[in-house]
């Protein structure tokens, strides 16, 4: 009898062992979802955040003028116009869109005048110098972070580190000399050299993004094409290539909107004939004249269009290759 009380009091006690142990299950589950729910709105919160204002921008290009200067601001739009944009990319008169959105009273043109709001001309221009550059920088940045990758010479170390020691300094710091520099070359106002600029500020960044891609490709993949009768350039371009398009794709992109951006640099070596979109969108606010905050919202959206659309062609590759070459064991 003693021993049937003892073997139902074991089966008692291993019973509320399991219900104790099912209890802190469920607890440390219900902590985790909580956590979790937490870390998801601190997220969502931090992205609106970041969104917002590319939110704002964009709306405020087909908000009418009464909406643009609404206090407070408006989030939802009540009413739309094409108004902005018609001056922007379709050539629109200006004044005929200032009178029918502020009113006959309007008289204010901003820096840019009444004839300096049409930017598909400097949307051509930022493509041309933006596609340009990158190209350059893709090849010349490839071969050179290659050799620095499979080739071992004396002083390779200090050559890595002089390559990216140019970009310790800010673009503006060398503004000057090069302006110097361009005007004795009669490169002002020139495509060949802001291109050259732009791939001077942007080389040393994609070399050592594209060598530490290399640096994860063995080796023994251009011996065994080399063994097979490639020679160093088929290797090259039939292996490794192919290997590093996720950092290449990443360089391309990093060096594409680098270039989009710049302002300072461009603004030195630019007069009249060329214009990037940055350069001209800074035109649109003067202290005359005011911001036009309309025609300056419709020239940033639409500046948005082609990166956008550049990154769509790598978008496949560009996750990849910002993350592959980031962490080396």
């Amino acid at each position: 009898m003693a021993s049937i009380t003892r073997t139902n009091a074991d089966s008692n006690q291993n019973l509320s062992g399991t219900d104790n142990w099912k209890h802190i299950r469920d607890q440390q589950q219900r902590r985790q979802r909580i956590r979790k729910a937490l870390l998801t709105a601190a997220t969502l919160v931090i992205v609106l955040i970041f969104l917002y204002p590319i939110y704002f921008w964009i709306t405020a290009s087909v908000r009418p003028f009464q909406e643009i200067f609404a206090v407070p601001p408006q989030i939802a739009i009540t009413e739309t116009t094409d108004a902005w944009w018609s001056v922007v990319i379709g050539g629109r008169s200006y004044a005929d869109v200032v009178r029918e959105q502020a009113g006959a009273a309007a008289t204010a043109t901003g820096g840019a005048g009444t004839s300096g709001f049409y930017v598909v001309p400097y949307l051509i221009d930022s493509i041309i110098i933006g596609l340009t550059s990158t190209f350059v920088v893709i090849v010349v940045g490839s071969i050179t972070s290659y050799g620095l990758s499979r080739f071992h010479f004396r002083a390779k170390q200090n050559v890595a580190f002089f390559i990216i020691s140019t970009r310790f300094m800010p673009p503006i710091a060398v503004a000057l000399p090069l302006f110097l520099i361009y005007t004795e070359l009669g490169w002002i106002d020139t495509y060949h050299g802001l291109i050259l600029a732009h791939t001077v500020i942007n080389l040393p960044i994609a070399i050592l993004l594209m060598k530490s891609f290399f640096d994860d490709i063995p080796q023994d993949l251009d011996e065994a094409a080399m063994v097979d009768g490639a020679t160093r350039w088929g290797a090259f371009w039939r292996v490794t290539v192919r290997l590093a398009t996720p950092g290449i794709a990443a360089a391309a992109v990093l060096s594409m909107i680098f270039s989009w951006n710049e302002f300072l640099l461009t603004l030195y070596l630019t007069r009249f004939e060329i214009r990037t979109i940055p350069v001209a969108m800074s035109t649109f606010d003067s202290s005359s004249g005011g911001t036009q905050w309309g025609f300056l919202a419709a020239a940033g959206s639409a500046a948005m269009i082609p990166v956008f659309i550049f990154i769509l062609f790598v978008q496949r590759h560009l996750v990849r290759g910002l993350t592959l070459g980031a962490v080396r064991g």
